[in-house]
């Protein structure tokens, strides 16, 4: 069952059960989601921003976007890219990863790279994880890519010795988010109300 309909059966049946009670309006009520459990007042709201569209998007480009990014992973790869770099959307490096490894999860190779590099360097607060890294940049050159070779090479050797993680990571950074900037084309182009491919 899908994280948001249970989350969102499981407010409605605790909003119901507060709403039968009787009692002092500032009740707790238990809610569980994919983050972990708290108690929150029964009177609260959570805002999802994972469903939001941004703020400014008057053309409806993005919205197009996202729309495309739930049936192609072409889509959702650009939609990362976008969210990682801010361009067209406010800069989101959450939402970046969290539609680039939608892309890669349904075997988009460049997004499978993309999110072995991800975890291979960190991203802004989240720390690397040459485990995960490992793992993406291994389907990566399984699958013949030879810049996913070297960097499941660094990968290795970056689980392997804390030491060379450290330095690697303080070496490559800058490079890292240079990279992404310049290296990674983009494979839509807007036109007439919607996305084309190249």
């Amino acid at each position: 069952m899908d994280v948001r309909i249970f989350a969102g059966v499981f407010f409605c049946a605790a909003l119901l059960s507060a709403c039968a009670q009787t009692g002092p309006k500032n009740e707790m009520v238990r809610i569980c989601d994919s983050t972990g459990c708290s108690d929150r007042p029964a009177d609260s709201a959570t805002y999802d921003t994972s469903e939001a569209v941004p703020d400014e998007d008057p053309d409806g480009r993005i919205a197009a976007l996202e729309a495309q990014a739930k049936e192609d992973p072409r889509a959702a790869y650009d939609l990362g890219l976008r969210f990682f770099r801010g361009d067209g959307v406010r800069q989101d490096s959450y939402r970046a990863l969290q539609w680039m490894r939608d892309a890669a999860e349904r075997g988009d190779l460049e997004a499978q790279k993309a999110v072995g590099r991800f975890y291979l360097t960190g991203l802004e607060e989240m720390g690397s994880d040459p485990r995960e890294a490992e793992k993406w940049l291994t389907i990566a050159a399984g699958r013949g890519d030879k810049e996913a070779e070297k960097l499941l090479a660094e990968a290795t050797e970056a689980r392997k010795s804390d030491d060379a993680w450290y330095k690697w990571s303080n070496r490559w950074r800058p490079y890292f988010y240079r990279h992404w900037y310049n290296a990674y084309p983009y494979r839509s182009y807007w036109r007439y109300g919607r996305w084309y491919y190249y």
